[in-house]
């Protein structure tokens, strides 16, 4: 009984960090042309929030092992949802930057609390569950998503709308504080899983480590597309209505969600290696529908595509980290989880820069070059869970 109410606190905890960001994201078209930010300087904008979480991700495998991850978990989302909330409203573009730098930093240690805790719970299952915690948050990412086509739609207020998004998440995510498993992270039960208590840093490692970032910084490209691109593709590229353009998002989350449906299946079956390989292709493929066929309703297809393709590359590239041996427990998962922040920061510049000079569906391209890093170094993601 005490793991399944600890595996339910700990879906709800992803469920609420997918729904804080994805209730803002379907909005920053409305935001952008608000502020009168060009895509340059929208881009450098929206990448003040992985920029905040690189500032912020080192310090969270400490506050882990200081006050366990449950804390840092439901604490990190109290303070994102409150940046956010000051994003939606902020009266200029370096306020706007300014808030969601600082939901970024929140973020960061959401996002290892609440992997570790989610590790936790995997290990006393003794089976892969970690996609089915993702698949929540691609959930909740949905859920915010529709929530914000549907202030849009009722033309409801920014500040009106995330301030309902806020109180909901709130009301969550302390409430899922009570379901998760009590004690310290090390905790003798556990022993046997993380007996190590000083890192051993060698070649293997730093190699290891360097592969499973490039994956995880090529999917975090693609999840800043998602939040900060895809609605504007479709309202530059399809003329599509502010409504429409929101199932960008959606779209792409909305596939990701399905392939965190069936990842531990697939993987439990093929290994992550494989599955991570199989997404790589479909990113290419998807993405390049997307592209090449600026009709709605491809698009849209092409993103769903694309979001199952790269559904179980972030839950395995942390599964795979947070197993490294010779590392402290919450040392890889963090460490990882932090350079992955990179691709975040990277993205929404690049592709801003490079939409001021090609345009935005050139400087889209790099999502299907993602596709290919992720094929070439795949095999860092071996075994079954």
């Amino acid at each position: 009984m005490e793991l399944r109410r600890a595996r339910a606190g700990v879906a709800t905890l992803f469920f609420t960090n997918g729904a804080v960001f994805a209730n803002l994201a379907p909005r920053y078209p409305e935001v952008k042309a608000d502020l009168a930010m060009g895509d340059a300087v929208y881009g450098l904008s929206v990448a003040a929030f992985p920029a905040g979480a690189l500032a912020a991700g080192l310090l969270a495998a400490m506050l882990v092992r200081r006050f366990n991850s449950r804390v840092v978990a439901v604490v990190g989302t109290a303070f994102a949802a409150f940046a956010l909330l000051a994003a939606g409203i902020a009266p200029t573009a370096v306020a706007f930057a300014l808030a969601l730098f600082a939901a970024g930093a929140a973020d960061a240690l959401t996002d290892v609390g609440q992997n570790a805790h989610g590790l936790r719970v995997e290990r006393r299952y003794g089976r892969s569950i970690i996609n089915s915690f993702h698949a929540v948050w691609s959930l909740g990412a949905v859920v915010g998503g529709l929530m914000a086509a549907a202030a849009i739609a009722l033309d409801a207020s920014r500040a009106v709308h995330m301030s309902v998004s806020t109180l909901l998440v709130l009301i969550l995510a302390f409430g899922a504080y009570r379901y998760c498993l009590p004690g310290p992270d090390t905790a003798p039960v556990e022993a046997a899983s993380a007996p190590v208590t000083t890192n051993h840093v060698n070649a293997r490692v730093v190699l290891l480590i360097g592969a499973l970032s490039l994956v995880g910084i090529g999917a975090a490209m693609i999840e800043d597309v998602a939040n900060s691109w895809a609605a504007l593709y479709l309202r530059t590229e399809a003329d599509a209505s502010a409504t429409v353009a929101a199932f960008g998002f959606i779209a792409l989350i909305g596939g990701q969600f399905i392939g965190r449906l069936l990842g531990d299946g697939l993987i439990d079956r093929l290994g992550q290696g494989a599955v991570a390989r199989i997404g790589g292709a479909l990113i290419i493929a998807g993405f390049g529908v997307a592209l090449s066929v600026p009709v709605t309703w491809v698009m849209l297809a092409g993103f769903v595509a694309t979001g199952f393709g790269m559904a179980t590359l972030i839950p395995g590239v942390m599964a795979t980290a947070d197993k490294i041996e010779g590392l402290r427990p919450s040392t890889g998962l963090t460490v990882v989880s932090w350079l992955m922040r990179i691709g975040g920061l990277v993205a929404s510049p690049l592709i801003g820069l490079l939409s001021e000079v090609e345009g935005l569906r050139a400087a889209l391209f790099v999502v299907p070059v993602v596709g290919v890093v992720v094929l070439l170094f795949s095999g860092a993601m071996k075994g079954k869970a």
